[in-house]
């Protein structure tokens, strides 16, 4: 094997001289590390196992190795692999059944050469978090400028706290544990989730309206290096600017984007401390779809969000943030208007030469105000 090594031998005693690799009908393989010496390399080989979202990293989105396959019958036209499973990094992972495709090419000399290897098979791997883990491993919570109330994260969302209050299963506010070898020891909370995507809806401007995306670390002994956060809502249907994170509206139907830290600011979202959370955070703009934009029925709020690919847990429509009775561009009174007027009157005069004009377009921005 090249690029890669099959982490039992097996039993290989028949062999004499030439001893292969693995004699295991069924090996399980795995990527070596970067520092992998030159012999034992393959184009797209040695990433410790990590792979990179394409859009933030296509050359480091893929993985490749080579095998060589002893003890064939003669003649032989090869045996396509049986079972593939795929466990990156655990459980989760459903793959089809390995069909025939089209044979590989691969440019040789500058391009000016190609050569198809002798047959193909291609298996599609498809990954799912309920089937990965038992309960999530983070939750959403939401708030906006016009409502004072907080949508929480759903109790529970990860799990729930032991009644017990001796438990060692999180961290209660106001200690610090004395021993961090259990990286899944988080903070004490009402969700119980290790990690929290916080939504706000900061302004509502004319062409535009703005978000706060925060991501909060409640573990106290585990880093996230190179995390991302992908966010599905209408509103990536429109360009948006993310200004402390790195971010990509991907090309679906699904109207989603993706974010990822910044490298060495912040790529790595630390573990809580003592006094507070780990966490990142990033402002968003995003242009609006006249047509389509509101801030009824929950519509500013995404659909669905993932952290490293894992499905957050989301709160019930019903309990969104909504807007206060009433429409939020009610007119001015008459009241206020002529109070308005009488304070621009007051500016008006302390200017010893006004411009003309001056008191109307005073008129029209408190008006519009």
């Amino acid at each position: 094997m090249s690029g890669a090594f099959a982490v039992q031998q097996g039993n290989c005693s028949s062999f004499k001289f030439q001893v292969p690799h693995s004699c295991k009908k069924d090996p399980v393989i795995v990527d070596l590390m970067p520092d992998a010496m030159p012999q034992n390399r393959t184009d797209g080989c040695c990433n410790g196992g990590v792979l990179s979202a394409w859009a933030i990293n296509p050359s480091m989105s893929y993985s490749s190795f080579e095998v060589t396959v002893g003890n064939l019958e003669q003649n032989s036209t090869g045996y396509k692999p049986l079972n593939p499973t795929l466990m990156a990094p655990g459980p989760g992972y459903t793959c089809s059944q390995v069909m025939d495709t089209d044979p590989t090419v691969s440019s040789l000399i500058g391009g000016r050469r190609q050569e198809q290897v002798f047959r193909t098979w291609r298996s599609t791997c498809t990954y799912s978090s309920y089937l990965a883990k038992k309960t999530p491993v983070c939750c959403v919570s939401l708030s906006t400028f016009y409502n004072p109330t907080i949508t929480s994260c759903p109790s529970c969302s990860c799990g729930c706290r032991v009644a017990d209050e001796l438990t060692t299963s999180c961290v209660r506010q106001g200690s610090f544990p004395s021993n961090l070898l259990d990286a899944d020891l988080v903070q004490c909370t009402d969700h119980m989730c290790p990690l929290r995507v916080h939504w706000h809806i900061k302004k509502n401007y004319v062409d535009h309206w703005r978000v706060k995306l925060t991501i909060s670390n409640y573990n106290y002994g585990k880093n996230y290096s190179d995390w991302n956060v992908l966010v599905q809502h209408p509103g990536f249907g429109q360009p948006a600017t993310a200004y402390s994170f790195n971010s990509k509206v991907l090309p679906t139907s699904e109207e989603v984007a993706l974010f990822w830290g910044i490298f060495s600011y912040n790529s790595e979202l630390v573990q809580a401390g003592e006094n507070q959370l780990g966490s990142v955070t990033t402002e968003i703009l995003v242009q609006k779809d006249l047509k389509s934009f509101t801030l009824k029925n929950g519509w500013a709020f995404p659909r669905r969000i993932y952290f490293n690919g894992e499905n957050c847990q989301m709160p019930l429509p019903d309990i969104f943030p909504m807007l206060p009775n009433g429409s939020p561009r009610r007119k001015p009174s008459q009241s206020q208007f002529v109070l308005l007027t009488v304070i621009r009157g007051a500016e008006t005069e302390a200017l010893s030469d006004p411009p003309p004009g001056y008191c109307m377009e005073l008129l029209k921005s408190s008006f519009e105000w």
